[in-house]
């Protein structure tokens, strides 16, 4: 049975308005916890900052600090659309590294909220073992698109998953030693392709 939302929300209209919303919470609970610290952070503050009700707030996010962790979370699943979209022929080696240098090379986008939940999590032990358990959710998807695109099943196939935790553990030492602020490099993408190809060459 059609109702009147049914009529006058097309299912896109829908989708995009859970988007915005959805949005807006990430961006009110890094922007809290950023202020306040994550202890300093309640669900009916996030809700009130995002302009929404603490009950719409639950529909979205089970807790505060998968609110906060939420932007990760995403980052995994645009790798893998950036994965898909790569040349069919392209070795997945090469894929990876180049979806990681798009990330890091963007300063509006994905690598600055990168950067800054990755400071929010070195601080706070709860996002800290949040994070864990989100990327273990989350990584599954990444090992499965590297298996498409190898044609490898990860049931009985190593290679998958250790092209995805070679290529994220890559990424990963490149942003924390660019947020150290030491490396020297010009840029976090010099230190994506420095580490890259250090794996290239087996770390020797």
């Amino acid at each position: 049975m059609r109702t009147v939302e049914d009529v006058t929300n097309p299912p896109g209209l829908r989708d995009r308005k859970k988007a915005a919303t959805r949005a807006a919470l990430v961006a009110a609970a890094a922007d809290l916890a950023r202020a306040k610290g994550i202890d300093g952070v309640t669900a009916d503050a996030i809700a009130a900052k995002a302009g929404v009700s603490t009950r719409t707030f639950h529909n979205y996010f089970a807790s505060k600090e998968e609110a906060v962790l939420a932007h990760l979370e995403g980052l995994v699943h645009s790798w893998v659309g950036r994965l898909h979209s790569r040349p069919a022929g392209e070795p997945v080696w090469d894929s990876m590294e180049a979806v990681a240098r798009q990330i890091v090379s963007e300063p509006d986008g994905d690598f600055v909220e990168m950067c800054s939940t990755m400071e929010l999590v070195d601080q706070s032990p709860a996002l800290l073992a949040r994070r864990v358990e989100m990327e273990v959710r989350a990584s599954q998807l990444l090992v499965e698109a590297i298996a498409e695109r190898t044609g490898t099943d990860p049931r009985v196939d190593l290679y998958p998953s250790l092209v995805r935790y070679a290529a994220v553990s890559a990424m990963k030492s490149a942003v924390e030693l660019w947020l150290a602020g030491t490396s020297g490099a010009a840029s976090p993408e010099e230190l994506v392709r420095a580490a890259f190809g250090q794996l290239r060459q087996g770390l020797s």
